[in-house]
């Protein structure tokens, strides 16, 4: 065999080994990067850059692959929040993460419900990516402050101001698969029939419903708070667009809180997710941004 051959043969079991090894990995970066994102679409840009850059390191100088793989998706994050933050600025109405979806299971391992990922929006990027590295994804302060450029002391205190931040979005009372699917779908009906009664039993004193159509669909600009006005407001849509039958209809778990797919009177799709404390509805998260809904697939809309 000639030296020629012999290295065009070394080369691609090289590269066959780069790739296995960031396969390995990939599932763990890509919920890194939308976790420091809230955007899945943008989250795959980044696997794929640092996927890219990856190729052309050499193997044999890397001594732990997940840290150096966190380090290069955490700095092409940072990057590009930068801009990601104008775009935000300029956002019409209410902005909330692409939804992160699981049809009919338990949510993800990281315990990173969607009330959470809209605490870390209030964060800065460097606060943010201390916060996750360090306490969701287990990475050690000396390998975050190699990441962030910064020494471990800072990165200490940014990880403390990151969970004083966040802590009171934590659920107090995780939800029961069982149980977040029945008021799910109880919370639906009551929705589409029009039973103001059983959305009065569902609903807490306190609740907040938030929806995100990006400027592209109808939506509500602003946060509807109390029960009374969101009483009013579906009693309302119940007026204006009349009943329709509970169908179609996705049970589904959205960013750890139970919820559901659906077509509305408008013909639109949404995703609603809900957060329960007590087995009362407190937040209602209501997606119908159709760029952000580009995975939720399988609901035709009504004849």
């Amino acid at each position: 065999m000639s030296s020629q051959r012999r290295n065009i043969d070394a080369a691609s079991v090289a590269a066959d080994e780069a790739t296995e090894v960031f396969e390995t990995h990939r599932p763990r970066l890509l919920r890194l990067a939308y976790r420091m994102l809230g955007s899945l679409a943008e989250a795959e840009d980044i696997i794929q850059d640092a996927w890219l850059r990856w190729r052309q390191v050499d193997q044999t100088t890397v001594q732990s692959p997940s840290a150096f793989l966190s380090q290069i998706v955490t700095r092409l994050c940072l990057d590009l929040m930068k801009s990601a933050r104008a775009r935000r600025e300029s956002y019409v109405g209410s902005w909330l993460p692409e939804p992160l979806i699981d049809l009919d299971v338990e949510p993800d391992q990281d315990e990173l419900t969607l009330t959470l990922m809209m605490a870390l929006e209030r964060l800065s990027p460097l606060e943010r990516a201390a916060f996750l590295l360090h306490d969701v994804f287990g990475v050690a302060l000396d390998e975050v402050a190699t990441t962030l450029d910064r020494d471990a002391g800072a990165v200490r205190q940014l990880a403390v101001r990151a969970r004083r931040h966040v802590q009171a979005a934590r659920p107090r009372y995780p939800v029961a698969p069982e149980e977040g699917t029945r008021i799910a779908e109880a919370f639906f009906a009551a929705t589409r029939s029009g039973d103001i009664n059983a959305l009065r039993a569902m609903l807490a004193e306190t609740v907040v419903l938030q929806s995100d159509g990006g400027g592209k669909v109808n939506a509500f600009p602003n946060p509807i708070v109390g029960l009374e006005r969101v009483l009013r407001l579906f009693s309302g849509l119940t007026r204006k667009m009349g009943l329709q039958p509970a169908e179609p209809f996705r049970a589904m778990w959205i960013d750890g809180l139970p919820g559901y797919a659906s077509l509305e009177r408008d013909g639109v799709l949404q995703t609603t997710a809900l957060e329960i404390e007590n087995g009362r509805i407190t937040g209602i998260y209501i997606t119908r941004n159709p760029d952000k809904l580009q995975r939720v697939t399988g609901l035709k809309a009504p004849n």
